[in-house]
């Protein structure tokens, strides 16, 4: 059970630390001081930079409140583009106010709340993230790429 941002933080990186091959983020506005935590990036960066099949991908589900510049994953994501990727939630799917991490098809960090801090984190809950990657998938492949972030040379 979290309840706290530092909570959070810790457990996105421990969640992340689980990926072997995809780490998947449904997130409202990138999370400042989440994913942009040097412990989250660092795992981050080492699953893309020792798997060449790895890939990150990253649903933001309200776009007009993303604070991109600054924001470090979108740095590592514009220097490794080809493992890193964002997409803007597509409009049928902005009734979604949750956020999540799925790390593989076992590991998930939810919260019912994006704006809110509280929320469960489990290393090992294959049926639980499958389910929510199930949903990831398909609100990802309704989605359109996320230029600004592509091409913002900040």
């Amino acid at each position: 059970m979290l309840s706290s941002k530092e909570e959070n933080r810790a457990a996105a990186a421990e969640i992340a630390s689980q990926a072997k091959r995809w780490i998947s983020i449904y997130t409202p506005d990138l999370e400042p001081g989440i994913y942009d935590h040097a412990k989250f990036l660092d795992v981050a960066k080492r699953l893309v930079l020792a798997k060449p099949y790895a890939k990150i991908r990253v649903l933001i589900s309200e776009p007009s409140r993303t604070v991109r510049i600054g924001n470090r994953l979108v740095s590592v994501g514009r220097r490794l583009n080809s493992y890193i990727e964002f997409r803007n939630v597509h409009p049928d799917y902005q009734d979604h106010r949750e956020a999540y991490l799925i790390a593989d098809d076992t590991s998930l960090l939810y919260r019912v709340e994006g704006r809110k801090w509280e929320g469960i984190a489990d290393t090992y809950e294959p049926a639980v993230a499958r389910r929510y990657l199930s949903l990831f998938d398909d609100i990802w492949n309704a989605s359109e790429i996320e230029q600004e972030i592509r091409e913002l040379r900040v």
